[in-house]
């Protein structure tokens, strides 16, 4: 069983920045693709980054390539993702997820969200 606890969200301006924190724990941590979702008032959940576990790629969604980097430090066995040239439609619940795999389409394991709300 794994277990999911981000940290960081909170209120910025436009043109600022955020680092989220992920805590996870459990069993074969360093093994799991990690990522963050967002879901957005009227949209569905959608993935924003996530990086394997196995090689330690990257993806990201293409609304926040270059804006946004993910990051993790299997010692402390913490996720990041560090948000910069944040904008009104950034704004949402962010969820860390983990799976065998990093995928689009869901994850195995949830955190419970944390708020990011962008001013304009």
């Amino acid at each position: 069983q794994v277990q999911l606890v981000e940290s960081g969200g909170g209120l910025v301006h436009t043109g600022g920045s955020l680092r989220l924190s992920c805590a996870a724990s459990g069993s074969g941590l360093d093994d799991l693709g990690m990522g963050w979702f967002r879901q957005t008032p009227g949209k569905e959940r959608e993935g924003v980054a996530c990086i394997s576990g196995k090689d330690g790629a990257t993806y990201y969604t293409d609304s926040v390539r270059g804006r946004f980097t993910i990051s993790r430090d299997n010692a402390k066995n913490t996720l990041y993702l560090q948000m910069n040239s944040l904008k009104p439609e950034d704004t949402g619940v962010y969820y860390c997820a983990a799976s065998e795999l990093c995928k689009w389409s869901g994850a195995d394991y949830w955190g419970q969200g944390t708020q990011v709300t962008v001013s304009s």
